[in-house]
């Protein structure tokens, strides 16, 4: 049963990221492909939204190793 409390825990990180990433992935994708805009501004653009993606995966994977090692007060380090 607790198994099940953790894998709660874990959807909705793993949901909004997913749809975070979809966003970030179909923005940088729509940066590329406007017609006549220059290409520094393509890689400003398109770059950003994808550091801003792996920043997510990251933060996930962190979220994620938290949730297993069963420490749920971020506050109570402090």
């Amino acid at each position: 049963m607790a198994k099940q409390g953790k894998g709660r825990r874990m959807a909705a990180p793993i949901v909004i990221t997913v749809l975070f990433l979809l966003y970030c992935l179909g923005y940088a994708l729509a940066c590329w492909l406007i017609p006549g805009m220059p290409l520094v501004l393509r890689l400003i653009f398109g770059v950003v939204p994808l550091a801003l993606a792996g920043v997510l995966i990251f933060v996930l994977v962190e979220r994620i190793k938290e949730i297993r090692s069963g420490e749920e007060d971020d506050l109570s380090q402090y």
